[in-house]
């Protein structure tokens, strides 16, 4: 189908909302490029004519096209869709449902996400989004919180408030002088074309004029726009200069954070040091370790306290059970034995001293308990020389005369 702008109506009058439809529609305006800017100003005509659900397939239709001019690198159409494209798109939104104004929202944040159009179209087409949403009336709010574009009063910083306005009048301008530089540039190109014949005198006049009053119109646009511009760099150059001066105040702070943060590490590993050295002295040991290695004599063993053998009861108590034999022994060993273990101890003991418990043995020489008295009282049985003059003595005086006779059949030699 050839390109005129019958065509273009009726491709845009058979679109519909499907993903098929809409691909189509794109690809042929697309594949017809070198007149997109005449395809911009029939879609933009077509859109205010058409209810609200066809334009929001015409947006649909909008954003095809220019996303993929986008990644193919083709301008053509995004440099057409700029001075149209904030005002295709307020009209699109005002006087729709809640439904078809979130489905447009979402496609401007796309443009913004992907940086589909300039920073000043993109903050153009928000500001008139926005601008819809604030004119409603008070009692009624949007949902979602309001317009997407829109911030709540807090979240702007009270820093970059000066900045909004300015930047919104700069969108504003520049949407206005790229719609009037374009048409003044077009009308000059054809007043000048050399293949176009010269028209007859008074209507070249008449063009002339037309093109006079075109260029001013774009002259004054452009103005406002340099003089938005200039607004806005003003604001942006005092607020850099703010900044500029609180960086050079936190840079001073930074670096005497710096030196304290030092000072203070310095005087921590000192206090560290200093307990270590007293944890050090307290520890140190008494005899200097590096003696030890060279003579083993130099330290003096420790004396150690004999074990003293317990007192050894003369009488085995009645009923104890009986010891095997264990050889002989004797009162004076066992006498030696205390005396030595006494005299180690640093006792003096004299000739005629005696240990108790030890001057008679607890065993008899073969194992024997010693002998018990006729009532059952444990008695020591003295060591008597049977010599003949000791019982005569005896014998001599004025014993008993039962005990004189004991002592004589004790003395009298046995069988």
């Amino acid at each position: 189908m050839a390109y005129t702008d019958d065509s273009v109506k009726a491709k845009l009058s058979a679109l519909n909302e499907t993903q098929e439809g809409i691909v189509t529609v794109a690809q042929w305006v697309m594949f017809h490029r070198r007149h997109a800017e005449r395809t911009a100003q029939l879609w933009l005509q077509k859109l205010r004519d058409s209810p609200a659900p066809k334009r929001l397939n015409l947006i649909y239709l909008a954003n095809e096209v220019a996303q993929q001019s986008r990644a193919r690198r083709k301008e053509d159409f995004l440099i057409a869709f700029s001075p149209v494209i904030a005002e295709a798109v307020a009209t699109a939104y005002k006087g729709s449902s809640n439904d078809i104004q979130q489905k447009i929202r979402r496609v401007v944040e796309v443009w913004r996400q992907r940086a589909i159009f300039e920073i000043p179209i993109q903050d153009a087409v928000e500001a008139r989004v926005d601008d819809i949403d604030k004119s409603r009336s008070t009692g009624k709010k949007p949902l979602l919180g309001g317009s997407l574009f829109s911030s709540p009063s807090g979240s702007t910083p009270s820093e970059l408030q000066p900045l909004v306005p300015l930047q919104v009048a700069l969108s504003k301008a520049a949407v206005a002088s790229g719609t009037t530089a374009n048409a003044a540039n077009t009308e000059y190109d054809k007043l000048h074309d050399p293949n176009v014949p010269l028209p007859t005198p008074p209507v070249h006049a008449a063009r002339l004029s037309q093109l006079l009053k075109a260029l001013a119109n774009a002259e004054s646009s452009v103005s406002e726009v340099i003089k938005s511009r200039l607004a806005l760099i003003d604001g942006l150059e005092k607020l850099l200069e703010t900044n500029r001066t609180a960086l050079l105040k936190e840079q001073a702070l930074a670096l005497q954070l710096q030196d304290k943060k030092a000072e203070t590490e310095t005087k921590k590993r000192d206090v560290e040091d200093a307990i270590m050295r007293g944890l050090s002295a307290e520890n140190a040991p008494l005899v200097n370790m590096g003696d030890l290695g060279a003579s083993d004599d130099a330290v003096s063993r420790p004396e150690v306290e004999a074990l003293t053998p317990p007192p050894v009861e003369a009488i085995t108590p009645v009923g104890s059970p009986k010891q095997e034999p264990q050889g002989l022994t004797s009162g004076a060993e066992n006498g030696s034995q205390a005396t030595e273990a006494f005299a180690s101890l640093g006792f003096e003991l004299s000739a005629d001293a005696s240990i108790p418990g030890l001057d008679q043995p607890s065993t008899t020489a073969f194992g024997e308990p010693p002998q018990e008295s006729m009532n059952g009282l444990h008695t020591k049985k003295r060591k008597v020389a049977h010599e003949e003059e000791d019982y005569a003595q005896f014998a001599g005086g004025d014993l008993d005369a039962d005990v004189a006779e004991l002592l004589n059949q004790e003395s009298s030699p046995q069988i």
